[in-house]
């Protein structure tokens, strides 16, 4: 038996949220497995808009974002499945989502606060984290 979970990739256009795709991962979906990789992940990379050839990792919006995470941590078969985008009811103990806000006007750049995070423990009907992805260890000290 696994820690299952979902993590849910959303886009923000002012109070419209739209969830692009969910991820279901069968086994260690727990904040200090999991949920540490993914803020790490988020982490290791600059929202653009637009890209340049600079050897640093970009992410080209939120659906260039979810496409890397997925390159990055689907290694064979199992345990990380692509799901409908509103799915839920699948076992999950934890939701993770990842919340991109689109900057302002068709240029904006994206900022700091433009990507955050949260993580909400199913069992205990608790929000355990929401915020930037640098902040995540938090959760991982009190627990």
């Amino acid at each position: 038996m696994g820690t299952r979970s979902l993590t849910r990739f959303i886009t923000q256009h002012g109070d419209e949220k739209i969830t692009i795709t969910c991820v279901y991962r069968q086994y260690d979906g727990y904040p200090s497995a999991h949920g540490k990789e993914l803020a790490d992940f988020l982490m290791s990379g600059t929202m653009t808009n637009g890209f340049s050839s600079s050897e640093e990792k970009q992410f080209n919006g939120l659906g260039c974002l979810a496409a890397q995470f997925i390159a990055e941590f689907k290694n064979g078969v199992g345990n990380l499945y692509i799901h409908q985008p509103d799915s839920k009811d699948c076992g999950e103990e934890y939701v993770y989502e990842v919340i991109y806000k689109y900057p302002e006007g068709a240029f904006g750049k994206p900022t700091e606060d433009s990507l955050t995070m949260s993580c909400f423990d199913v069992y205990a009907n608790t929000m355990r984290f929401e915020g930037k992805p640098k902040e995540f260890n938090t959760i991982l000290q009190t627990a």
